[in-house]
């Protein structure tokens, strides 16, 4: 298994706080970027602590060689420009790295639901829909350019909650866990 990650940087600053604190979206966006370095240099510094690493600016035919080597390839500041969320290039990062789907880890998300769990108490979360499913209801768990992307692409998608254990292994061993987001029949669960 090769693994890469897009680090986000919302617990450095979030785009939406912009226009309460009168800072220009363009700007907004580029502090984000900046967010993401210093989390992914977090990241690098722990994982290197356990394994040894380096930092490099991204080449795909070398991050493409480090997978093949096995290790963990971070990819930091998103594409570089505004007006993206790091779920676009983790979706383009995939694709140039040849990945087999995106495992989307969301902060208190476990899935995605039907309409808003936090305000719609009749809100069910699907297993399994279709990319287009999202696109037409509107449903905001993830930037909707990423999903075009992906379904324009094939690549699967799943999407869970960050905070609840083992999920990523579940997933990997082809469990149903959080959302399955591809070419496939929606499956609402119960």
């Amino acid at each position: 298994m090769q693994v890469s990650v897009v680090i986000g940087g919302g617990n450095i600053f979030r785009g939406d706080l912009s226009s309460q604190w009168g800072i220009e979206r363009a700007e907004a966006d580029n502090i984000g970027m900046m967010g993401t370095v210093v989390n992914s240099l977090m990241l690098r510094g722990v994982l290197s602590s356990k394994s040894g690493g380096d930092v490099e600016p991204y080449i795909r035919l070398r991050a493409i060689q480090h997978l093949k080597k096995g290790y963990v390839v971070i990819f930091a500041g998103g594409l570089g420009q505004p007006y993206l969320t790091t779920d676009y290039p983790a979706v383009q990062r995939a694709l140039e790295t040849r990945s087999n789907a995106i495992l989307y880890a969301k902060n208190g998300a476990r899935g995605v639901f039907t309409a808003d769990p936090k305000t719609d108490p009749q809100a069910r979360m699907y297993r399994r829909m279709h990319y287009n499913t999202i696109l037409s209801r509107d449903l905001r768990v993830i930037d909707q350019t990423a999903v075009i992307l992906a379904r324009d692409n094939g690549l699967p998608l799943h999407l869970f909650d960050v905070t609840e254990t083992g999920t990523v292994q579940r997933i990997c061993e082809g469990e149903d866990a959080g959302t399955l987001v591809a070419d496939v029949s929606e499956d609402l669960l119960e």
